[in-house]
């Protein structure tokens, strides 16, 4: 009997004990977005423990980005770089940050054969001016650029962490600082407690670190809209994804279009690439090689990959020919079959949406000076003649608890709404300007079907912390041919197109 009230007790006290045994938790995503950061937009994912420890190391996250940017930025004319570069030509004390990138342009200069380098600006500035003039650089102008670039603009003393400015040629800190302040603001935000993983997107650059994977998709540079199919679909795991092209920035000369790009050893624009898309253990590594494969040819760039450790690329050639490193297939994961042109015109046309149109919506959000005092809520989607959702296209926001200011987009989707798939997948792409997007709606439904022709409503919602709320609407019937329709803009959006078009 005694044996069997002492097992009873034992019993007891061990059920006690696990009852007050802690739950352990777990991680959870926690999403933000961000416009006119180093000037394009910015997607950041926190794993955090608590929606409070995610904030604390978002906000560190953008305090370090902030303070890197007082550093290198060459369009702050208070920045330390152009105070340095606009002071006495004599060695300067200068941050360890700054004396750091100098250094790693000097590296990147020899290590690329010239193909990246600060004093690039000078040949920028050549064909921006001539682009105003529409008229094409002179010989003379080139050579006469290309000669500033080979000279040597600064020299670093490593003893007392000074710099001395050599000539007067401009410079501009490109190429890959954006990368080099990813990398420094996720090193903060790791460090806040409960963190356990970031994803840091800024213009298309990517950072992942932590106990995280996460899929990246690599933008078709002839396909320009943020939802476009990707042309390769990767996994990566504590690396950095960066993507230089000349699909978005570059100068319009006489009816030509140029690359923002330029080649400073001979002082034309970089026109064998499209697009190069690089992986690497360091982001700095990623950007720096990202720009220089747009100006080196294939072979140049296979050498030069070599000299990074666990370096992996993908670049688009001119002609649209896909040239992949050898490990490239290693981090890809297959992409869904598109239909090929001849199975698109096999499909029935019983009064359905024609699969070789689609909706372009170009959408601009307006500027505002305010610093970073007002990140954009943006949803848009499409209704039918009934007012019936039938699809949502993008959702933009900073904070999910926040989602209720697009009070008519949260009407019709948010208890519909799973947010898994964008937890775990980022897009890299050549930096677009900050606010100007590109979206398209391809007549399909949130089920991937083909919705009838008919008469749809697109729908824009924009809301803005501490500004305004603003609903656009514009009612399309895809029965007949549409002319671009043009939305009149508001206090949050500069401009929408909307613009019906057979695909490329």
């Amino acid at each position: 009997m005694k044996f069997k009230i002492t097992a009873i007790c034992s019993l007891f006290l061990l059920l006690l004990v696990s009852s007050f045994t802690p739950v352990k938790k777990t991680s959870r995503v926690y999403v933000s977005d961000y416009e006119n950061v180093l000037g394009t937009s910015l997607e950041l994912k926190v794993m955090a423990l608590s929606p409070a420890q995610a904030t604390l190391a978002e906000n560190a996250a953008m305090d370090e980005i902030d303070r890197m940017n007082k550093i290198l930025s060459g369009y702050d004319a208070s920045s330390e770089f152009n105070r340095w570069m606009n002071g006495e030509k004599k060695a300067t004390k200068i941050s360890p940050e700054l004396f750091e990138v100098l250094s790693l342009f000097d590296k990147w200069r020899v290590q690329s054969n010239g193909a990246l380098d600060a004093s690039a600006e000078i040949v920028v500035k050549l064909w921006k001016e001539a682009g105003k003039n529409s008229r094409q650089p002179t010989a003379a102008e080139l050579a006469n650029a290309v000669a500033q670039v080979k000279q040597r603009h600064w020299t670093l003393n490593e003893t007392d962490h000074t710099v001395t400015r050599l000539d007067d040629a401009p410079l501009m800190l490109n190429s890959f600082v954006k990368s080099y302040i990813m990398n420094k603001a996720c090193d903060v935000a790791l460090t806040k407690n409960g963190i356990t993983a970031i994803v840091m997107n800024i213009g298309g650059d990517i950072v992942v670190r932590g106990a995280h994977t996460e899929q990246i998709l690599v933008s078709d540079p002839k396909a320009d809209a943020e939802n476009d199919a990707p042309i390769s679909r990767l996994m990566v795991n504590n690396m950095a994804v960066a993507t230089s092209g000349n699909y978005r920035r570059g100068e319009l000369v006489n009816g030509v279009w140029h690359s923002h790009i330029v080649d400073p050893r001979t002082g034309l624009p970089a026109d064998k690439m499209i697009s190069a898309t690089v992986v690497a253990d360091n982001a700095t590594d990623a950007g720096a090689l990202a720009t220089a494969f747009n100006v080196l040819a294939p072979e140049e760039s296979k050498v030069l990959a070599a000299t990074v450790p666990h370096a992996e690329y993908l670049l688009i050639t001119s002609d649209g020919k896909r040239v992949e490193s050898n490990g490239w297939k290693k981090l890809e994961i297959p992409l869904a079959k598109a239909k090929t042109p001849e199975a698109i015109k096999a499909l029935p046309a019983d009064n359905t949406w024609d699969p070789n149109y689609e909706l372009a919506i170009k959408l601009e959000l307006r500027e505002i000076n305010d610093f970073r005092a007002r990140s954009p809520y943006v949803a848009v989607w499409v209704v039918d003649a009934a007012k019936k959702p039938i699809r949502n296209i993008a959702i933009w926001y900073r904070k999910p608890k926040y989602l209720d200011e697009l009070d008519t987009w949260y009407d019709t989707y948010y208890n519909k709404y799973y947010d898994s798939d964008r937890s775990i997948t980022s897009t890299t792409s050549a930096t677009r300007p900050a606010g100007k997007y590109t979206l398209k709606w391809d007549g399909k439904n949130g089920k991937g079907e083909l919705v009838k022709l008919g008469t749809y409503t697109i729908m824009i919602e924009v809301a803005r912390e501490h500004g305004s709320h603003q609903l656009m609407t514009e009612e399309m019937d895809f029965t007949k041919p549409q002319k671009p329709i043009t939305m009149r803009g508001n206090e949050e959006v500069t401009s929408v197109v909307l613009d019906y078009i057979k695909k490329d």
